[in-house]
């Protein structure tokens, strides 16, 4: 496969474009991460979340260490070519390291961020 649709993206000063993973059948954001030129030629390649853990400086397939693997089922670029939608089948029904089904559990509610989402398996169980 060609990787010319790659330079068709408009990757920031360190290589970088955001990549937001939304639920293939509901739409619900999930999660927000990063992609470099390899992580998202190899999210292609592997048909599965992978991206680049700008923490630990190196690639990260989502789900290698809790086993919330990415299943992907669709890739979308937007108007300004510089963010990314991995359209994902999530295992597990976990994609927040916090052990709910979305990152987005926060709620500005009153002045207040407040937590609308239950945790569906504590962290110490995921990671140990």
């Amino acid at each position: 496969m060609s990787t010319d649709w790659l330079d068709q993206i408009k990757w920031n000063n360190d290589g970088l474009v955001p990549a937001i993973a939304q639920d293939w059948e509901s739409g619900r954001v999930l999660m927000q991460a990063w992609v470099n030129r390899e992580a998202l030629a190899l999210a292609v390649e592997e048909n599965r979340g992978i991206y680049w853990s700008r923490s630990r400086q190196k690639l990260w397939r989502k789900g290698e260490d809790s086993g919330h693997a990415q299943v992907l089922h669709g890739l979308y670029l937007d108007c300004d070519q510089d963010c990314i939608i991995y359209k994902v089948e999530q295992l597990g029904g976990i994609a927040c390291h916090t052990g709910r089904e979305s990152c987005y559990f926060l709620k500005l509610e009153n002045g207040q961020w407040v937590e609308n989402e239950p945790v569906i398996k504590s962290p110490e169980d995921i990671y140990g």
